[in-house]
């Protein structure tokens, strides 16, 4: 089991993995400022995930923002917290996808700030369950970790 997370500047979307890493479903949404350690952490106890998937915001050409800079400094954090490894992949398009689906669902973003949160959580994890299946191989880097040669600069590899 793996836990997915969206990085954002208020909150933090958490998903979940089935057992079996196939299907990535919406966990909760933390506040950035007081529960995000504490909750995070009663998360993975509750849960055991193997990994933790981070959701990497990159512009559109690949190149980092501050969001992306933000997203590392929680990973870091996260992996602190969690105790098992911690993987970046790019996230590109994920919160506008998340805000897609639930607008054709009949929502609006107000009504469902914290719900985009956890969609957007879910389609990190689920495009690297995806990704790992057919590639076969773990997308993204771990959180330390130097990239090689082949995945340098490229979140997925």
């Amino acid at each position: 089991m793996r836990l997915g997370v969206d990085v954002g500047k208020v909150r933090v979307g958490i998903a979940r993995s089935d057992p079996a890493g196939m299907l990535a479903t919406p966990v909760a949404t933390l506040a950035r400022a007081g529960e995000l350690d504490s909750g995070f952490r009663a998360l993975v106890d509750e849960h055991q995930p193997v990994e933790v998937v981070v959701g990497l915001p990159l512009s559109m050409s690949g190149g980092e923002t501050a969001s992306t800079a933000d997203a590392r400094e929680v990973a870091a954090r996260l992996a602190r917290v969690a105790g098992v490894p911690v993987r970046l992949v790019d996230e590109r398009l994920s919160t506008v996808g998340a805000q897609r689906s639930l607008q054709a669902a009949g929502r609006n973003s107000k009504q469902s700030r914290s719900v985009i949160d956890q969609a957007a959580a879910v389609i990190i994890l689920q495009h690297a369950l995806d990704f790992e299946r057919t590639a076969d191989r773990p997308p993204g880097v771990v959180v330390g970790s130097v990239p090689d040669d082949a995945e340098e600069g490229h979140p997925h590899g």
